[in-house]
C-alpha cells in the first residue's frame, strides 16, 4: 500500500511539472503568445491540458505493448517510471540509472529500481540493481533482484568479440544465474569467418 501511494505522489507531481494550460486548437505552447497564455486561465471556457514541448520526448508509448514509459535525463543519470501490463498482470517499475564512467576504461553504468505487479494470482514487490560495463571488445553485467517477502535472484554475464585476421573473430560468452535454490549456468564459444 505505501509503495501505491508513494507511486501516486510521484505522478502526480511529474504531472504538474509535464502539464500546462494551453488554449484550445493549439499544439505548442512555445508558439503562444504570453497574452494568450493569461487567457486561458482568465477565460470561462475549460482550458485544454497539453504537454510542453520540451517534455514530449520524456514520454513514449510502446506501440506493441502499450507501455507507458517517463523519463528524464540529466548530466550523466536518468529517471525513468513504466506503468504497463504483461502476462503477469498490470505493473509499475520506477527507478534511477547512473554512466560512472565513459571514457578509455570503457562505460560502465548503473541502475537501481523497485516493480510492483498486481495480478488475480497474487501481488509482488522486488527492489533490484543491476551493474553494466562494456569496452569496444567485452562486455560484463551483474544484475539482482530481491522479491519482498520471497527469494534473492541474480545474473551474472559476461563475453567479448576479437578480430582474428582481416576478415574473421572469435566471440566467448558465459551466464550464471540463480534464483532461490535453483542454479543456471551456460557458456557458448563463436569463430565467425567472413567471406
Amino acid at each position: 500500500m505505501k509503495l501505491i501511494v508513494f507511486a501516486a505522489f510521484l505522478m502526480v507531481a511529474a504531472a504538474q511539472e509535464f502539464y500546462e494550460v494551453v488554449p484550445p486548437y493549439v499544439g505548442y505552447v512555445s508558439s503562444v503568445p504570453d497574452s494568450e497564455i493569461e487567457h486561458a486561465f482568465t477565460s470561462d471556457e475549460e482550458p485544454v491540458f497539453g504537454i510542453h514541448p520540451r517534455f514530449r520526448r520524456d514520454i513514449s508509448l510502446d506501440p506493441k505493448t502499450g507501455d507507458l514509459t517517463a523519463q528524464h535525463k540529466m548530466d550523466n543519470s536518468r529517471v525513468f517510471g513504466t506503468v504497463g501490463s504483461n502476462d503477469a498482470g498490470l505493473f509499475g517499475k520506477a527507478g534511477y540509472e547512473r554512466n560512472i564512467f565513459n571514457d578509455n576504461r570503457g562505460k560502465l553504468d548503473a541502475q537501481a529500481f523497485g516493480t510492483r505487479t498486481l495480478s488475480p494470482y497474487g501481488d509482488s514487490s522486488a527492489l533490484g540493481g543491476a551493474l553494466k560495463w562494456k569496452n569496444d571488445n567485452a562486455a560484463a553485467s551483474f544484475d539482482i533482484s530481491k522479491q519482498i517477502h520471497g527469494p534473492t535472484s541474480w545474473t551474472a554475464a559476461g563475453g567479448g568479440r576479437w578480430p582474428v585476421g582481416k576478415n574473421g573473430d572469435f566471440g566467448l560468452d558465459a551466464t550464471y544465474s540463480r534464483m532461490g535454490g535453483m542454479k543456471d549456468y551456460g557458456g557458448r564459444a563463436v569463430y565467425n569467418y567472413r567471406w
